[in-house]
């Protein structure tokens, strides 16, 4: 498609990749491929003859409601979901927030891929959901924890061992509860969001003290420095990354600062069980 692409011509396009069998439809008597129009409403719950003006770029904008109706209808994927929206009103659909029950096998193998540098993928929620032999050697061995407890607020706020670690505890949990609240915000996550931070105020004052400053920062880049009990001082420099397509996870790779850190790291890994 090209830039002058409108919401009409993407609409038809998207109709005519769709085979109809897929969906119970007859695949006879079709002079075109795809499914009809009527068929989209039906999908989308809306009037045939409404689907029909917004394919010949008639009728005004639709309102969200009907372009996510009309977007699950053709079985878009998120990022053609926005782009739908992008062309329908011109702006990107609210965010809305969806639990993450893992990553693809794909992204794993990035992960396993570095090494020795700890990385982690993150939902808005700061769960923990995936990690590669380097972060469970130097941060935290996740497969230790049940899932509910892979929360980097639970491990920073209420496990004594991983904030011992800590050489700056304090600057760290300043920044930790900041970025969350962004990471939180952004993802529409207010009733989890509120679930969450009403059980770690009751079990951290201090969690409860920063939360209440309102401070919102990006965990963009910094330097994390770790005194681990079996090699001492280590220094890691952390960037953070979104995942293409999964608006609701980040990736964190934690990267050591010189090559004495290198050491340290591979030394625990090493250390690690098989």
């Amino acid at each position: 498609m090209t830039s002058s692409t409108t919401l009409g011509t993407y609409l038809k396009d998207r109709r005519t990749r769709l085979d109809p069998a897929t969906f119970g439809f007859s695949s006879t008597r079709r002079r075109t491929p795809g499914l009809r129009r009527e068929e989209v409403a039906q999908r989308a719950n809306i009037s045939p003859t409404w689907y029909t003006w917004l394919e010949q770029d008639r009728g005004g904008a639709p309102s969200p409601d009907v372009l996510d109706r009309i977007a699950r209808g053709l079985l878009l994927t998120e990022p053609e979901r926005e782009h739908l929206f992008m062309l329908a009103v011109g702006h990107p659909p609210e965010v809305r927030y969806r639990v993450t029950e893992g990553i693809t096998p794909r992204l794993q193998r990035v992960l396993d891929a570095l090494q020795y540098s700890p990385a982690i993928v993150k939902t808005a929620l700061w769960d923990v959901v995936a990690w590669n032999r380097a972060a469970a050697a130097v941060l935290t061995d996740y497969s230790k924890l049940l899932p509910e407890q892979r929360n980097i607020l639970r491990i920073v706020f209420c496990t004594p061992k991983v904030r011992d670690m800590q050489m700056e505890w304090t600057s760290l949990a300043k920044s930790v509860v900041a970025a969350f609240r962004a990471d939180a915000i952004r993802a529409g996550a207010s009733a989890e969001v509120d679930a969450l931070v009403k059980d770690l105020s009751a079990s951290s004052p201090e969690f409860a003290t920063l939360w209440q400053n309102n401070d919102v920062q990006i965990y963009g880049e910094g330097t994390k420095r770790l005194k681990h009990p079996n090699v001492g001082m280590i220094n890691l420099e952390y960037s953070g990354f979104a995942v293409e397509g999964r608006p609701e996870l980040g990736l964190i790779v934690y990267n050591p600062a010189t090559d004495s850190d290198l050491e340290r790291v591979r030394t625990l890994i090493t250390m690690m069980s098989p």
